[in-house]
């Protein structure tokens, strides 16, 4: 039976820690949506602060949070070598003279891509309390969507 190398072992726990803390900030983000309607004006301020912007229609008001900012970087690289060495030998065996000639060739090739996460939490509110709960942006990967709208809204959960 083979046996996993114990840093391996270590990168996999941590990203299973990573990945429950993304999933767990998902659900927060989710259950928020529901529990925060009917929530007053008021409360938002206190568990959320002041709004990054802010629009009224008639007695409509929208206010927006922004939310996370996670920027996850996915790479590969391959490399190769190519190393070669001849020797030539010329003249007779009591007068012999030599070359050696060398080469040496690397070759690279990698690439990246970057993904954003993001949030905007918008709070929609008429006569002063919260009718709707809405995010948008790419608020998370699979299996955690809104995990980056946990950010804003987790001291407004109880």
């Amino acid at each position: 039976m083979m046996q996993m190398p114990k840093s391996l072992c270590a990168l996999l726990a941590i990203a299973l820690v990573l990945a429950s803390c993304a999933i767990q900030r998902a659900r927060v983000a989710s259950e928020a949506k529901n529990s925060m309607v009917g929530m007053t004006k008021e409360r938002v301020l206190a568990c959320m602060g002041p709004p990054a912007q802010q629009a009224t229609v008639g007695e409509t008001e929208v206010w927006s949070y922004p939310s996370g900012g996670d920027t996850r970087t996915f790479g590969s690289a391959i490399a190769s070598t190519n190393s070669s060495e001849h020797t030539n030998v010329f003249g007779s065996p009591t007068n012999a003279f030599g070359s050696t000639t060398a080469s040496t060739s690397a070759n690279v090739f990698g690439s990246s891509y970057s993904v954003h996460r993001y949030c905007v939490v918008n709070i929609v509110m008429t006569g002063g309390r919260v009718t709707a709960v809405n995010y948008t942006g790419r608020t998370g990967g699979w299996g955690s969507q809104g995990e980056q709208c946990a950010f804003a809204v987790q001291n407004c959960f109880q």
